[in-house]
């Protein structure tokens, strides 16, 4: 991992991935950062890269993995040896109020980056061949929803439910396809539901923490039953590194932080933890700004991740507990007001999306 390409970079997990990266004192390599700056891309949560890394070690191109000539030219110029593809619409609810953008941009756009990655790997060199990894993050939502029972395994068969997920199931085919057909090393991972530090507060948890802190109703679908499996960030990232270095070419790891909790269940949990580090002033507990709104269309049961093959043939498992994972994001809100303030300020109101009128 000499010249890694992460696109999506700015983005929530794609931002927290660039900086574990630097965190890491044996990571000597060179980053460069490919995002289009979407509502969810984010420069701020780099800043502290930029400053140290910048014109050196990191850099940035604003542009988007649909544009052929750009990407192209990325691909020519920088000569990556990894790429980690995050970029994508990533917002169910989004998905549904305009469909063709996650399909542009979560279909076309995957196209567009493995044919510009394999026009550059057909000119390596075979010790350069050999080195060469396209790492694609997919999401457990391929697999469509679970009973009470049972787990998503790499053998699940795909079942798509929104236009996210099956745009996403789409660019997983692809990488695929480009595997068999081409000869182009990949993996992929299917993870599941991802929180921690600089995540758009448009997603669950962290709408969950900036309403209790401005008062705001906090919104549960249906009756908050529905289940999924929580994964702490930066286990995620680890786990992306672990699959670089030692996932087998063309395999499918999924990765899970072993955490089945209830929506309704995670919402109380936050109320809890805020009553204790930040009480309201204005009432009992924040548990009493719960609101149970209409359910979201197509709205999947249950998620749950058997992540034992990436333990069993790579060694991975998740560091934190929910309980642990949970209380440095709740606290992480706390210390960065700011940056989610300066979302707020461009207009971003954590307003309901994806009703079907």
């Amino acid at each position: 991992m000499n010249k890694v390409l992460v696109t999506g970079g700015a983005g929530f997990i794609g931002a927290n991935y660039i900086n574990k990266l630097f965190a890491d004192p044996a990571f000597k390599g060179k980053v460069l950062n490919l995002d289009a700056l979407t509502y969810a891309g984010n420069l701020e949560s780099l800043e502290a890269i930029d400053a140290k890394y910048g014109r050196d070690r990191y850099f940035f191109e604003h542009a988007d993995i649909c544009d052929v000539s750009k990407v192209n030219r990325i691909f020519k110029d920088f000569q990556p040896d990894t790429v980690v593809n995050f970029a994508a619409e990533s917002h169910v609810d989004r998905s549904i109020d305009g469909p063709l953008q996650f399909v542009q941009t979560n279909v076309m756009g995957t196209a567009t980056l493995l044919a510009a990655a394999m026009d550059m790997y057909r000119t390596l060199s075979e010790q350069e061949k050999q080195a060469f990894r396209f790492h694609h993050v997919s999401t457990d939502e391929v697999y469509g929803s679970l009973g009470d029972t049972g787990l998503f395994t790499e053998e699940t068969p795909y079942d798509p439910s929104s236009p996210y997920s099956a745009s996403k199931a789409a660019s997983d085919h692809l990488l695929r396809a480009w595997q068999r057909t081409f000869g182009l090393p990949v993996t992929i991972s299917n993870c599941s539901n991802n929180y921690g530090g600089y995540q758009f507060p448009e997603k669950l948890i962290p709408l969950m923490i900036l309403n209790c802190l401005e008062h705001k109703p906090l919104p549960v679908y249906g009756k908050g039953l529905n289940v999924r499996d929580w994964l702490y960030v930066d286990d995620h990232c680890e786990a992306i590194n672990t699959i670089i270095k030692r996932g087998r070419t063309g395999e499918t790891y999924n990765i899970g932080g072993h955490n089945e909790i209830k929506n309704i269940d995670i919402v109380g949990i936050i109320c809890e933890i805020l009553d204790e580090m930040e009480p309201s002033t204005k009432l009992k507990s924040y548990k009493e700004l719960i609101t149970y709104v209409t359910d979201r269309p197509g709205h999947d049961l249950r998620y749950a991740i058997d992540a034992s093959k990436i333990e069993h043939e790579l060694g991975w498992k998740p560091k934190e507990t929910f309980d642990t994972g949970i209380r440095k994001t709740v606290a992480w809100y706390l210390d960065n007001r700011q940056w989610w303030k300066n979302i707020q300020d461009k207009s971003y109101q954590q307003q309901r999306l994806g009703t079907i009128k």
